[in-house]
């Protein structure tokens, strides 16, 4: 569960919005740097007030057209 919250936070971020919200620095900047711009170009529908893991959900619909490190990131935290 510790996973999916890390991958949450680090989606928030690519939404600055969303992160402000939250006030939540979790995930390496690294983490948060390599799902910016996949969430960014396939994840526009996504608002932050549908929730952290509308973004999670976006990205993994999306998985095939991923860039191979945000790919790496959701494997590294189980998703």
């Amino acid at each position: 569960m510790i996973g999916k919250a890390l991958v949450t936070a680090i989606l928030l971020a690519a939404s600055t919005a969303a992160f402000a919200q939250q006030g939540n620095s979790m995930g390496t900047p690294q983490e948060q740097s390599a799902c910016r711009p996949d969430t960014r170009r396939f994840c526009t529908h996504v608002k932050p007030d549908q929730g952290p893991f509308a973004y999670l959900a976006c990205l993994q619909q999306n998985r095939q057209k991923l860039t191979a490190g945000c790919r790496l990131v959701l494997e590294s935290h189980g998703q």
